[in-house]
């Protein structure tokens, strides 16, 4: 947390030219990497923190409360370097951590590319959308499937350098424009054995239990952690319009004197204290179950899933009646009440977040032979 407060100046000052730029700018890359906090999820022997993941919790939603752009991306560069980090083979790490230093990476996990067995590794083709980060990455790793005549082929992560990687310039969206998650392509790359791994893998090569979250356990947390810290964001920009700020066209009362004003501030207060309770609360579960050697039976999966759903859920409704009250200033590119509103609605989209992962939870519930983790 102290890492946190280093960079607030420096992602402050550049949250604007974020939105505009769309990307983060350079000095916010490099403050995020200077400051160790890309470190979050890296094992330990590789000069990571290997946080659990309440203190990730922590870490992200203070991130993303400062600059939402900034925070999103942490979270996918963090994910990405921690995750070859644990699996990639000594070879390869090697190579990738130039002087014991992790490199700058990005990723895309959803398996969109198509890896073909040749001697001594893939050829990898694909294009893959939501490359957050891509732009200031040395690194790229995304999913691919194993072409073969198997039912269920094998899934891989594959790890590729930057410079052989079209990046596309299509990052034009409503929200969080500035993470710069534009598509990223290759076609017909050579990948080496030593760039890939089996993303089925329960077991990592260093590191400890944080690695044993498996899938979609090691990311779930992430977007909760975004959502809250859009959220307090949003409350926080809305109690200093509230403080200033007087509506209509002969009133002298401020805002913060309207009861609808006090109870829209205090329910969205409540609201994100009880989600992230339920965060702290699953998580702990979670953590216990990979402390003792295994990873989260699947119904805690599911949970991990839809406390993630629900907490975006909780803070989209947040920001919007942040937004809504905030008057006719919310409307203005400069008021962090609209980019609020944006952001989250755009974080809102991201298949981990989809209300699927309600549906797979009551599948559970209800005892389904077929209930799945994810769809």
């Amino acid at each position: 947390m102290d890492a946190v407060e280093s960079v607030r100046p420096t992602l402050e000052a550049n949250a604007l030219l974020a939105e505009e730029s769309a990307t983060l700018p350079p000095a916010s890359v490099d403050a995020l990497y200077d400051s160790g906090l890309l470190r979050l999820k890296l094992p330990h022997v590789l000069g990571g923190a290997e946080a659990d993941p309440v203190t990730q919790l922590d870490v992200l939603e203070a991130v993303s409360r400062i600059d939402p752009a900034a925070g999103w991306c942490l979270m996918i560069g963090a994910a990405s370097v921690g995750s070859l980090g644990a699996f990639l083979p000594d070879d390869a790490i090697d190579e990738l951590f130039v002087g014991g230093n992790p490199p700058r990476t990005a990723g895309a996990f959803a398996p969109y590319g198509t890896a073909i067995p040749v001697a001594g590794g893939y050829r990898v083709s694909g294009r893959w959308p939501f490359g957050s980060g891509v732009r200031h990455s040395d690194w790229v790793s995304a999913g691919a499937r194993v072409k073969s005549d198997d039912a269920r082929p094998l899934q891989l992560r594959v790890v590729m350098p930057r410079r052989e990687v079209t990046v596309h310039d299509n990052w034009q969206v409503m929200g969080l424009r500035g993470t710069g998650s534009c598509d990223f392509s290759v076609a017909d790359l050579f990948v080496p054995t030593r760039f890939a791994w089996d993303v089925s893998l329960t077991e990592p090569l260093r590191g400890g239990a944080l690695y044993r979250l498996g899938r979609p356990g090691f990311v779930t947390n992430e977007h909760s952690a975004f959502a809250l810290g859009v959220g307090r964001r949003a409350l926080d920009a809305f109690a200093d319009v509230a403080a200033g700020k007087t509506r209509g066209y002969n009133s002298t009362n401020l805002l913060a004197q309207r009861s609808v004003i006090q109870r829209c501030l205090g329910e969205g207060d409540m609201r994100l204290r009880a989600a992230r309770a339920l965060n702290v609360e699953i998580l702990g579960d979670a953590w216990d179950a990979v402390c003792a050697g295994h990873p989260p039976p699947p119904p805690l999966q599911a949970q991990m899933r839809a406390v993630a759903t629900h907490t975006t859920d909780v803070a989209a409704d947040v920001a919007t009646q942040a937004f809504r009250y905030g008057g006719g200033s919310a409307l203005f590119t400069t008021s962090i009440l609209q980019q609020c509103l944006r952001d989250i609605n755009a974080a809102a989209q991201h298949q981990m977040v989809s209300d699927t992962a309600y549906e797979n939870h009551g599948q559970f519930l209800l005892g389904l032979p077929d209930a799945r983790v994810m769809e």
